[in-house]
């Protein structure tokens, strides 16, 4: 379902979970707290919370500010095994060893 979402969509899901993470935060925090550790100002932090648009700058600031790197590393892609890279492993071929004729 989510992978349908509109930008603005997603935008507004987003910011719902980081308003959600920072009123559960230490048992809560404001704005203005989370906006000081994050380095960003308060209107930064509300436009990214009710899906109004923030910098990439903001939004990693408010998530390391919330201890939230893991969403961070889900972005990185998974590593991919490249068939070609198997080829030049470092060993080297063996040819299978020949039949023997028997009974000629």
């Amino acid at each position: 379902m989510s992978q349908w979402l509109t930008t603005e969509e997603w935008l507004t899901t987003l910011g719902e979970h980081i308003r959600a993470n920072r009123l559960e935060f230490e048992g809560g925090m404001s704005r203005q707290d989370l906006a000081s550790l994050a380095g960003v100002s308060v209107s930064a932090l509300a436009n990214l919370e009710t899906g109004q648009g923030a910098s990439l700058t903001t939004f990693v600031g408010v998530l390391r500010a919330l201890r939230m790197e893991a969403w961070i590393d889900a972005l990185k892609p998974s590593p991919v095994i490249n068939p070609m890279m198997l080829l030049t492993s470092g060993k080297t071929r063996v040819r299978a060893p020949r039949k023997s004729k028997q009974g000629t």
